[in-house]
């Protein structure tokens, strides 16, 4: 079994995704060897769209507020 280690953030924590756009449906598609989260969006690659889809998915998958979700980089 892989051990992920999650980098503590000064609020919360900091988790890597790898984002893959244009996606059938929106999904986790697995946690990598590196321990970054591979997540499928329908949304096109523009960022800003991107980034809003992504928090929103992960709002609804981990149950916080989307203002709790922050994207710092990508």
């Amino acid at each position: 079994m892989t051990k992920h280690n999650f980098h503590g953030g000064m609020k919360g924590t900091a988790l890597a995704v790898r984002v893959i756009p244009r996606s059938a449906r929106n999904e986790i598609a697995e946690v990598m060897s590196d321990g970054s989260v591979k997540i499928r969006l329908t949304a096109t690659s523009d960022d800003e769209k991107l980034n809003t889809a992504l928090i929103s998915f992960l709002s609804g998958v981990l149950g916080v507020a989307t203002s709790k979700i922050e994207v710092i980089g990508g």
